[in-house]
C-alpha cells in the first residue's frame, strides 16, 4: 500500500481531516506505525552511537589530535551540536509544511555522507564534516521519531511515548557503541565505520519509505477537535500567548524567552547535553588515561548508555503519573551527582557504577522533558515548539564542546571538566524547580471556560 493518501493529507486543515474516526489517537489504535518509528529511533541511535566509543580514543592515533589539545578534540561535538541544533527548529517548522515522512527520508539522504567521509577522512577536519552531516541526519531523522509519536497517541501517554522512542534511540545508541568497539579491534575503525553506517542507512531508508506513514493529519485532526470543542479524553492546559497559526519566530522567542515553564525547560536541555558532551568524548578519553582498554571503555560508556535507554522503559510513563516536573529535576540533580563521582572514583567497578548513576539520572529528565514541552504546544504549532526546544538542547553539544573544551585545556586537567559539568546541572535543577509550572494535563487542567 503507497502512502500518497497520507501525504496527500497534508493539507489546509479542513480539507486534511476525513472524520473522527478516520485519524483516532491512542498508541494500541496505531500500533503498527508507533512501532515503526520505534524502529526507525533505534537505526537513528545507531548512526549516532558508532562513533562515541571509537573516535575520541583513535583521535591522537589516527588524525594526530594532540591529547592535550581538548578543544580541538571537541570541534567535531561542536559542529555536530551547532548543525543538530539550528536544523531542529528548521526541521519541526518544515514538518508543518511538507510533512513528517518527508523530513524523515531528508534526514536519511543526509546521512550518506558520513561512512565516506569518516573512511576516507585525511585528517580531523573530515571528521568534523562527517559530524556536521550527522547534525542534519540526526535533527531530521530522530526529531520525526519524536514528533509521529506525539501526533499519534492521546495526551496523557505522552511520558510513556517519549519514554519508549528515547529507550529505542538510546538502546542503540549503546549497542553501537559496544559492536563497534569489538568491530573495530577486529577490522580497524574506519572499515568498521564505513561497514556499518552503510548498513544502517540503506535497511532504514528503505524501511521508512515502504512503511512509515505520515502522520501530519492526526496533528491537524487534534487541532480541528480541540477548536470544535470535541477533544475526547484530558483536556490539555495550552501556553497562552499564542494562537491561531504563529509564524516561527513567534513560536521561537515564545519558547526561548517569553514563557517562564518553556524557558526552563530549554535552559535544563542545554544542561543535559553539556554533560552528555562531557561523557561522548571526555569520559572515554579519561578511561583511556586511567589505562582501560577500547573494549572496557566501550562496555561502562554503554552501561551509560544502556541504563539511559531501558530505564525510559518506566521514567517516562512515571512521568504520566506523578507529573513532568519532579523528574525532571531529580534527573538533573542524579546526573550531577553520577558526574561528580567520575574524578572522585577509582577502579573499573567504581566508574561503571556512576555510568549507571548518570544513566538513570539522563532517563529522569530526557523524555520526561520532551513530554512537558509537549504537554503545553497547541498542536498547530507544537512541531515548531518541540524544535525550538531541541534547538536549545542539541546547541547544548556546542556550547559544552567549547566550554569543556576550554575548561580541560586551561586547567590541562579532564577533572575539571566533569566538576565544571556537574556544578552546571545542580543549577539548571534548581532553575527547573523554581520557575517551571507542572504541566501534566492531569495534574495542571485549563480552566473551566
Amino acid at each position: 500500500m503507497t502512502d500518497r493518501s497520507a501525504i496527500g493529507a497534508v493539507q489546509p486543515i479542513d480539507r486534511g481531516v476525513k472524520g473522527e474516526a478516520a485519524y483516532a489517537h491512542g498508541i494500541r489504535a496505531n500500533l503498527g506505525q508507533f512501532a515503526q518509528q520505534m524502529v526507525q529511533v533505534f537505526f537513528v541511535g545507531l548512526m549516532v552511537g558508532m562513533e562515541r566509543n571509537v573516535l575520541p580514543v583513535v583521535a591522537s592515533r589516527d588524525f594526530g589530535v594532540p591529547k592535550s589539545s581538548f578543544v580541538y578534540l571537541m570541534s567535531f561535538v561542536l559542529s555536530f551540536g551547532f548543525v543538530k541544533g539550528i536544523l531542529n527548529f528548521a526541521a519541526g517548522r518544515l514538518s508543518e509544511r511538507i510533512g513528517r515522512k518527508r523530513v524523515l527520508l531528508l534526514g536519511w539522504l543526509a546521512g550518506a555522507p558520513i561512512p565516506f567521509l569518516i573512511y576516507f577522512a585525511p585528517s580531523w577536519g573530515w571528521i568534523v564534516a562527517a559530524n556536521a552531516f550527522l547534525g542534519v541526519n540526526q535533527a531530521f531523522a530522530w526529531t520525526m521519531t519524536v514528533t509521529s509519536k506525539i501526533d499519534i497517541t492521546n495526551p496523557e501517554q505522552r511520558g510513556l511515548a517519549t519514554g519508549i522512542n528515547e529507550f529505542s534511540g538510546y538502546a542503540a545508541v549503546a549497542f553501537a557503541g559496544v559492536t563497534t568497539g569489538y568491530l573495530s579491534n577486529r577490522y580497524g575503525p574506519r572499515t568498521s565505520l564505513l561497514g556499518f553506517a552503510l548498513s544502517v542507512i540503506v535497511v532504514a531508508s528503505l524501511a521508512a519509505m515502504l512503511f512509515v506513514r505520515e502522520t501530519l493529519p492526526w496533528a491537524r485532526a487534534e487541532a480541528l477537535r480541540h477548536a470544535r470543542g470535541v477533544h475526547p479524553g484530558i483536556r490539555p492546559r495550552f501556553a497562552e500567548g499564542l494562537s491561531g497559526r504563529p509564524r516561527a519566530r513567534e513560536v521561537f522567542a515564545f519558547v526561548s524567552f517569553r514563557h517562564a515553564t518553556f524557558s526552563a525547560l530549554c535552559q535544563a536541555g542545554v544542561a543535559n547535553k553539556i554533560a552528555d558532551a562531557l561523557l561522548w568524548v571526555l569520559f572515554p578519553l579519561f578511561l583511556s588515561q586511567q589505562g582501560l582498554s577500547v573494549v572496557q571503555t566501550g562496555w561502562i560508556t554503554g552501561i551509560y548508555g544502556i541504563v539511559w535507554g531501558a530505564s525510559q522503559l518506566w521514567t517516562g510513563p512515571l512521568s504520566d503519573v506523578v507529573g513532568r516536573k519532579r523528574p525532571i529535576v531529580a534527573g538533573l540533580w542524579i546526573l550531577s551527582i553520577g558526574i561528580a563521582m567520575v574524578p572522585a572514583a577509582r577502579g573499573g567497578a567504581a566508574w561503571a557504577a556512576a555510568a549507571a548513576i548518570m544513566g538513570l539520572g539522563m532517563a529522569l529528565l530526557y523524555p520526561t522533558l520532551i513530554a512537558s514541552v509537549a504537554d503545553i504546544s497547541h498542536p498547530e504549532w507544537r512541531s515548531s515548539a518541540l524544535g525550538t526546544y531541541r534547538y536549545w538542547r542539541d546547541t547544548g553539544y556546542a556550547i559544552g564542546a567549547l566550554a569543556l573544551g576550554l575548561v580541560a585545556q586551561w586547567t590541562q586537567r579532564l577533572e575539571a571538566a566533569f566538576w565544571f559539568s556537574s556544578l552546571v546541572l545542580a543549577i539548571s535543577g534548581t532553575w527547573v524547580a523554581l520557575r517551571a509550572a507542572e504541566t501534566h494535563p492531569r495534574l495542571q487542567p485549563p480552566p473551566k471556560s
